[in-house]
C-alpha cells in the first residue's frame, strides 16, 4: 500500500483531537472561516486553474466554480457549525442493573472519515468543519477536476491548524488518482468510515470495491408528482425551483409526473423553465400537450425515466392515478427525494407513507434536501441507504457511541 504511511499519520492524529475541548475546536473553526475570507484571492486563483480545464457549457462548471459570494457562504456555514452544540459526550442511554452495574452509552467520534468526491471544492471545507467539530480526522480524495482548488483550500486549513499547534494530519488530501481511491477503500484499520459523494458510477464503484465501512450518498433520481388536486401556481413555482435552482446537484428534479386529468395545465406548469432553456423529454401524451407550446421538446425514450440528468433536462410522464405515480417512483426512484403537489391531504399522506425515500415532500420543492436547509449547519452528504444515517448527514450522523460501565468489584457468576 503506497499510502500506508499517510493513513497511519491520519489515524494517529485522530487520537490527538480527543484532547481538544469544544471551545478550542470552535475557535479554530472560526479562525479557518476568517482565513477563507482573508485568502479569497489565492483560492479563487487556484479555482480558475481548474475552471480553465472544464468547458463552460458543462453543467459541472457551475458546481466547480468558486466566487467571492460562495466563499462568503462557505465561511458563514463554518461559523454556523462552530455555533452548534457539540455532538460528543451525549448520554443516549443510561441504566443501573440489578447487580449494581451502572451502564452509560455515550456519543464519540468515528475516528478517521474518508471522503471521496468529484468536482465539488466546497465539500473540502464542509467536510473539514463537520469532522473537526465532531472530533474526527478526515482523509479527502477529491476529483482531478478540482485538484488545484482542493489543494489550496487544504493549505489554508493547515496554516490555521499549525498556528494553534494542532497536527495538520487531521486533514489529509490524497492525490487525485484512481489508485488513491483504491487504496483508501482498502485501508482497513485506518479508515473507520468512507463516504462517497458523487454520481451513480462513483457510488457503485465504492460500494462494490470497498473493504472499509461505507455510507452511500448523493446519487438522486428525483421525481415530483403533480396530482389531479394540485394547485397550478404553486406547482409552477415548485417545479421550476426544483429543476432550475441548481441543475448539477443531487436534489434537482429529473422527472415530472402529471395526472392525466391535469394534462392541459402542463404547458403552464413548464412555462417558467423555458426561460432557462430546459429540454423536456415527454411521453406521447405530454408531447401532444406541449407541442407548439413549449420550445425545447423531445420525445422520451427508454432512458429518459430513471436518469439523473444533472443538466437543464427533464422528463415528463403522464399517469392516470396516484397509484401509477407511486409505481413509477418505485421503479425509477433512487431513494433520495420525492415530492407530491396536491391540495388533497389524503393523497398527500398516502404518498408520504408509501414512498420509500430519505426525504418525501408535500407542496415543497426537493431543492430543500440539504443539511444547512434542515438546520444541521452543513452536510457531509445525503444518505440514500437505510442502515445507519438516512437523508442529510451532519454532526450527529458522523458520531458513533461506546458503553461506559462502572461497578464496585462485581464479578459474573
Amino acid at each position: 500500500m503506497q499510502l500506508k504511511e499517510t493513513f497511519e499519520k491520519a489515524k494517529r492524529s485522530s487520537k490527538s483531537l480527543a484532547l481538544l475541548s469544544d471551545t478550542q475546536r470552535n475557535d479554530i473553526l472560526l479562525s479557518v472561516a476568517q482565513a477563507i475570507l482573508d485568502n479569497q484571492d489565492r483560492i479563487i486563483h487556484a479555482n480558475a486553474l481548474d475552471l480553465a480545464k472544464m468547458p463552460k457549457e458543462s453543467p459541472l462548471y457551475d458546481r466547480l466554480q468558486l466566487t467571492e459570494s460562495r466563499l462568503e457562504g462557505i465561511a458563514a456555514d463554518m461559523r454556523n457549525v462552530a455555533s452548534l452544540p457539540s455532538p460528543l459526550g451525549h448520554v443516549t442511554k443510561q441504566k443501573t442493573l440489578p447487580n449494581g452495574l451502572r451502564l452509560c452509552r455515550v456519543s464519540v467520534p468515528f475516528g478517521v472519515i474518508g471522503m471521496i468526491y468529484e468536482a465539488r471544492p466546497n465539500v473540502t471545507f464542509d467536510v473539514f468543519s463537520l469532522c473537526f467539530k465532531s472530533g474526527n480526522a478526515c482523509v479527502l480524495k477529491g476529483g482531478k477536476d478540482a485538484d488545484c482548488s482542493n489543494r489550496e483550500e487544504v493549505a489554508v486549513i493547515h496554516e490555521v491548524l499549525e498556528q494553534y499547534g494542532v497536527n495538520p494530519d487531521v486533514v489529509t488530501l490524497l492525490p487525485a488518482t484512481h489508485e488513491a481511491t483504491g487504496e483508501m477503500l482498502n485501508a482497513v484499520g485506518y479508515i473507520d468510515l468512507c463516504i462517497p459523494r458523487g454520481g451513480r458510477k462513483l457510488i457503485d464503484f465504492v460500494r462494490d470495491t470497498a473493504r472499509v465501512p461505507v455510507i452511500e450518498t448523493g446519487a438522486g433520481v428525483v421525481n415530483t408528482y403533480f396530482d389531479k388536486a394540485g394547485d397550478l401556481e404553486m406547482g409552477k413555482a415548485i417545479i421550476n425551483n426544483a429543476k432550475t435552482r441548481r441543475v448539477s446537484v443531487c436534489n434537482a428534479l429529473d422527472c415530472l409526473l402529471i395526472h392525466r386529468e391535469r394534462i392541459n395545465d402542463l404547458p403552464a406548469l413548464c412555462e417558467p423553465m423555458a426561460e432557462k432553456d430546459v429540454i423536456i423529454y415527454a411521453d406521447n401524451e405530454a408531447f401532444e400537450a406541449l407541442n407548439g407550446k413549449y420550445p425545447l421538446l423531445e420525445h422520451a425514450d427508454n432512458d429518459s425515466f430513471g436518469t439523473e440528468f444533472m443538466d437543464y433536462k427533464m422528463a415528463v410522464k403522464t399517469v392516470g392515478s396516484i397509484d401509477e405515480a407511486l409505481a413509477h417512483i418505485d421503479c425509477f426512484g433512487s431513494g433520495h427525494s420525492e415530492a407530491i403537489i396536491t391540495m388533497d391531504e389524503e393523497a398527500a399522506r398516502r404518498f408520504q407513507q408509501y414512498v420509500d425515500a430519505a426525504c418525501v415532500y408535500w407542496n415543497v420543492p426537493t431543492s430543500f434536501t440539504d443539511g444547512a436547509q434542515f438546520g444541521l449547519g452543513a452536510e457531509i452528504g445525503i444518505s440514500t441507504q437505510k442502515l445507519g444515517p438516512r437523508g442529510p448527514m451532519a454532526l450527529e450522523e458522523i458520531c458513533t457511541y461506546k458503553w461506559l460501565i462502572e461497578g464496585e468489584g462485581q464479578i459474573r457468576n
